[in-house]
C-alpha cells in the first residue's frame, strides 16, 4: 500500500494554482459534479515516497514527471540525466516544473492532457 491514500469515491488531483490547464481541469471537474481532493503542489511539498508513487502509477520515471520545455526548468536548468533523487529534490525545490495535473480515482491514475480527460477515471 502507497502512501497516497485513494478513494473510488473521490479524484485526487495534484495540480499547480498557476497552471491554466489545471483550473479549467478543476472547474470543468466541479461542473461535472465530481467529488474532488485538491493538492496544490505550490502550497503542499510533495514527500519523495509521493512522487515517486506517483510516477510508478504512471508507469513512469520519476525524471519523466519533469516538464523539461517549462519555463521556470529552461531558466534554473540544463537538461541533464539526473539520478532518481536529484530529480525529485528538483521537483520539491522547484514544483511548477512537475508535469500535472495528476488525478487518481482509486487504482486509476492519469495524466491529464486536456481538462475533459477528468472524465476517463
Amino acid at each position: 500500500m502507497g502512501e497516497i491514500a485513494t478513494s473510488d469515491r473521490q479524484i485526487t488531483l495534484f495540480y499547480s494554482s498557476k497552471s491554466t490547464r489545471a483550473k479549467q481541469t478543476l472547474a470543468y471537474a466541479k461542473a461535472e459534479g465530481l467529488a474532488i481532493q485538491e493538492i496544490d503542489i505550490l502550497k503542499t511539498k510533495l514527500t519523495g515516497t509521493q512522487l515517486v508513487e506517483l510516477a510508478d502509477r504512471l508507469h513512469l520515471e520519476v525524471a519523466d514527471l519533469v516538464n523539461q520545455e517549462h519555463p521556470s526548468y529552461k531558466k534554473h536548468f540544463e537538461y541533464h540525466n539526473f539520478s532518481t533523487d536529484d530529480w525529485i529534490k528538483m521537483i520539491q525545490h522547484n514544483p511548477e516544473i512537475m508535469k500535472q495535473p495528476i488525478a487518481l480515482r482509486g487504482n486509476i491514475t492519469i495524466l491529464v492532457e486536456t481538462p475533459t480527460d477528468i472524465i476517463k477515471i
